[in-house]
């Protein structure tokens, strides 16, 4: 077997049970990364030297095919509600499978760290059988100090591989495609799918699941850091902002997709970005664009035209067209991936029904509820059989990735906002002036310039409103944004039917939340829509 790149010597992948491989290739560089990957025919270089990859059928996350195994540490401790099951038996036979896949293949490693914060980091190899995933996580994750490497020990180990395809009947699984993660024993299988954002995602997942008895708080959100050390961070799910509102230039980023909020403050859990680029311009977004443009960037799924130039309006392959890239590529990133604690927490949905303002302030009560509720919308034609808008839920701004039941992160933020006396606000990036396909996308020059006055403070001093559906406080007059857009229901030409689609809207909060009013306490259940603003 022939070992290339540098690594623990007693660390070989040998001691994991891997047999008769043809070639490990371990921590290699991006330049060496790119020969493999072209000279397998995984990928290409596009005219500005990024390195663009095409993921076949699988084009985004696969839910349905997440397992947790379930053991004497794990049973009592996950939501089982919303991971599915694997037994210690299954996973075993899965692994051993996978194993022997991998005979007679070149199979690359990456040693890596989750999370900038040394009292709270994960040590994490992760062994894929391609090379452009290889580079993939290699700007996703942290990089130690290329001298640690010889003495690098993983505490989580993802081994990724694309071409193996799960039994359902043997494995006990629903498909072809699996990922597995073993909680315990810190090891995620990943088999079926060529999508590179299930690795990242594992990584977060396990995260997820140890840092809360630490008492740090795991969070699904961006983060960003002002002159004076004011730290805000960005919940949001896919299509709300997080990504283009974190990345200020008169800000420093901290990150983009995943933190902890740990004793002494906001921690990124990654060392890179993994942004969108559906649409993506240069004027819109300088910053991201400019990263689609040099050597070292990973683009998922973007056309390319005859001239190896990337196309981002072109969503024949998928709308969910990324860029992997590291975090230095932004000019104005955190070196440390550290920040202190937050100053303002910024939730972001993109309300399609055309209902919510474009800024609300929030009780730490109602922080809690709209953290749990997690709530978006659909538009339609995102997705098929979506003919109109269609809410979305996905409890603490990141279903998938929770491992542990929402109220234990709930209440974790709760506290956390308390003692650290966290200014928060709820942002609209939706629509406007009526539901989608009639109203019109919420500027973003106005939604720049109300996160502005909130993360200076100078909100705080506006005078507020009451909404009447929400019972959240919403600001009457703010320099530089138009009245009107402040009170949603003034910009409908049909005030009845904006009543009516508020109805709409609250009365569906108030079904989703039913499933935690047990695990919550009464000022959290007050602050559900509708509650306050019928007392008063």
């Amino acid at each position: 077997m022939e070992e290339l790149g540098t690594t623990n010597p007693n660390n070989r992948l040998e001691a994991m049970g891997f047999q008769e491989l043809v070639s490990v290739r371990y921590n290699l560089t991006e330049a060496e990364l790119y020969e493999e990957a072209i000279r397998n025919g995984e990928a290409v270089m596009t005219a500005h030297g990024a390195l663009r990859a095409l993921t076949g059928q699988h084009t985004g996350r696969s839910p349905k095919d997440k397992f947790v195994v379930s053991d004497d540490n794990t049973k009592n401790r996950i939501w089982w509600d919303n991971n599915k099951a694997l037994s210690p038996e299954q996973f075993a036979l899965l692994k051993a499978d996978m194993l022997e896949h991998a005979r007679g293949k070149s199979l690359y490693v990456q040693d890596l760290i989750g999370g900038a914060d040394r009292a709270n980091a994960l040590p994490t190899r992760v062994i894929t059988q391609y090379a452009w995933h290889s580079l993939f996580i290699r700007n996703l994750l942290i990089r130690p100090a290329r001298e640690t490497l010889t003495d690098f020990i993983q505490e989580l180990t993802i081994i990724d591989l694309p071409e193996f395809k799960a039994d359902p009947a043997r494995h006990g699984v629903r498909s072809e495609t699996v990922i597995a993660c073993d909680l315990t024993n810190g090891l995620v299988l990943i088999g079926g799918t060529s999508y590179a954002g299930e690795m990242k995602k594992s990584v977060f997942t396990v995260l997820n699941y140890l840092l809360p008895e630490k008492g740090v708080m795991p969070m699904h959100c961006s983060a960003n850091m002002g002159k004076e050390g004011d730290t805000a961070v960005f919940f949001g799910l896919s299509g709300t902002g997080k990504t283009t509102l974190s990345a200020d230039p008169n800000r420093t980023l901290i990150g983009d997709d995943e933190h902890g909020w740990g004793e002494t403050g906001v921690f990124n859990f990654e060392g890179g970005c993994y942004a969108k680029t559906i649409r993506l311009s240069r004027e819109a977004e300088p910053e991201i664009f400019a990263t689609t443009e040099r050597f070292g960037t990973v683009l998922e799924n973007v056309p390319l035209d005859v001239n190896r130039m990337p196309d981002f309006d072109d969503a024949s392959l998928t709308e969910n067209t990324r860029c992997a890239y590291p975090l230095h590529f932004i000019p104005n990133a955190s070196d440390t991936g550290t920040g202190n604690h937050p100053k303002t927490i910024i939730m972001l949905t993109a309300d399609a029904f055309g209902v919510m303002p474009p800024i609300a302030r929030l009780t730490p009560e109602q922080a809690m509820y709209h953290f749990l509720s997690g709530y978006t919308a659909k538009v339609a034609g995102t997705e098929k059989g979506v003919t109109e808008p269609e809410a979305t839920f996905s409890t603490c701004f990141g279903a998938p990735f929770m491992p542990r039941h929402p109220a234990e992160y709930g209440n974790l933020l709760k506290a956390l906002i308390a003692k650290h006396g966290v200014n928060c606000w709820l942002v609209n990036t939706g629509w406007t002036g009526g539901a989608y396909g009639t109203g019109s996308r919420m500027p973003i020059k106005a939604t720049r310039a109300l996160l502005t006055a909130a993360l200076s403070g100078k909100l705080n001093e506006a005078v507020f409103r009451r909404d009447a559906n929400f019972g959240f406080e919403v600001p009457v007059a703010v320099d530089g944004v138009d009245t009107k857009i402040l009170d949603p229901r003034s910009t409908w030409i049909d005030g009845a039917a904006y009543d009516a689609q508020a109805k709409k809207l609250v009365d569906m909060f108030v079904t989703n939340f039913a499933k935690f009013e047990e695990h919550v306490d009464g000022s959290v259940l007050d602050a559900a829509p509708g509650i306050k603003a019928a007392a008063e």
